[in-house]
């Protein structure tokens, strides 16, 4: 087999799972990652349709299902903490929905498939590509703290802005379409008793003042939430690393609403695991470059809004390590199988994160805020064929091929 030895950049869903499945067929994959070890903490991600039967295949279902959130649904609430409208996760069938029934923080799911390569695949952990050489035999690598050196291909799975996208394909600007919101996520403290609802207080547009969602995520450990904070804004400045100008940002928006958002924003400047930007799409259309291909958000996110790039980043993951497999190393043949075989799930889970828009999070008036509640109340008196249509239908685009693993794996 020939280009056996891949670097991946960037270790959370994407890129150890591809490694899982190289490894499979008899590659040699090592994972560089520029954190210094896996993260803490993180907001919940959802596993829908197709990316279900690859989490199966890879033996992670038991785990993954332990793991869960418990999430029983989306709950919207008025300023005194009464639910004015919810849909659970039975409404949409089994991987549609604001919440699908396999709920999982992000960072558990990592761990997880972390855990299923770690003694088989090599991870370097604070560290990151910094510039890239491609010709006729490989891949040269310059890092940041390690060495040079060479490998056979290299995998962008670094996220919405990914490092290695921008040393091979140019700057991010060509590729990141701004869907016109800004998001924030941390884990607070709460003494809130919420039974597995994700709960969603939203505030229309008015008085000089965006539409705008504070919401409280459902976690494992008692007595904490996932804290998340949605407003529609046109872009403002801020420098990428400058975290404090970032939730600064955050309170501008939200600091005279009510219900619990006080003590949520009192717990920002704490918050180890605070996560800011723009809610972007990714646009591309090659996913490849000579010996340099992209995978999961890094090449075709959807919206981290959208409840997909999870499912998108699995059923990638499997399909461009058995493409691989299938064409013997032959990268130019595999990477093109790989984007032929993903484009219309992409176009249709990216169709789906725009129709869908965030007019439900971040609404313009008062009326169309009371029609979505009106809206949802009225969701589980409709026939489930026509609820189920939309995500369902995107969520199962993809038919898995069954790829031949080597003997002695």
């Amino acid at each position: 087999m020939k280009n056996r030895r891949i670097l991946i950049s960037g270790a959370g869903i994407a890129g150890p799972a591809l490694a899982y499945w190289l490894h499979q067929y008899g590659f040699d994959p090592t994972v560089v990652e520029r954190a210094p070890g896996p993260r803490s903490g993180g907001h919940a991600v959802d596993i829908r349709g197709t990316a279900r039967e690859v989490a199966a295949r890879m033996g992670i279902v038991e785990r993954v299902r332990a793991a869960g959130t418990g999430a029983r649904g989306m709950a919207f609430v008025d300023g005194a903490g009464k639910r004015v409208a919810r849909m659970g996760t039975d409404v949409f069938g089994h991987s549609g929905g604001p919440v699908a029934e396999w709920s999982i923080r992000r960072t558990d799911l990592a761990r997880i498939i972390h855990d299923a390569t770690r003694d088989d695949v090599e991870y370097v952990f604070g560290d990151a590509v910094t510039a890239v050489e491609q010709d006729g035999d490989g891949v040269l690598a310059r890092f940041e703290n390690g060495e040079p050196s060479r490998f056979d291909l290299l995998v962008g799975a670094d996220g919405v802005r990914s490092n290695v996208r921008q040393l091979v394909f140019g700057p991010e600007e060509r590729y990141l379409r701004d869907l016109g919101s800004y998001m924030a996520l941390y884990t607070a403290p709460t003494e809130l008793g919420y039974d597995g609802w994700r709960l969603m207080y939203t505030v229309p547009a008015g008085n000089g003042r965006p539409g705008r969602t504070a919401a409280l995520y459902p976690q494992l450990e008692p007595g904490t939430a996932l804290t998340g904070f949605f407003v529609r804004s046109a872009p403002l400045p801020y420098a990428r690393g400058d975290i404090d100008a970032q939730k600064r940002i955050v309170i501008g928006a939200f600091e005279e609403d009510g219900w619990q958002v006080p003590a949520m924003l009192e717990a920002i400047w704490d918050a180890p695991d605070f996560y800011f930007d723009r809610t972007l799409q990714v646009e591309m259309d090659t996913w490849s470059r000579d010996r340099t291909v992209l995978l999961g958000d890094a090449s075709y996110c959807a919206s981290p809004m959208s409840g997909i790039g999870t499912s998108l980043a699995l059923v990638g993951a499997y399909i461009l390590a058995g493409e691989l497999a299938a064409a013997d190393g032959d990268h130019t043949r595999a990477y093109a199988t790989y984007q032929q075989k993903m484009r219309l799930f992409v176009d249709r889970a990216q169709e789906f994160a725009r129709s869908a828009g965030d007019g439900g999070l971040m609404p313009e008036t008062h009326r169309q805020m009371r029609m979505r509640n009106q809206t949802i109340r009225t969701l589980r008196f409709l026939p489930k064929r026509l609820v189920r249509r939309g995500m369902e239908k995107v969520a199962d685009t993809v038919e898995l091929d069954e790829y031949r693993i080597p003997a002695h794996h």
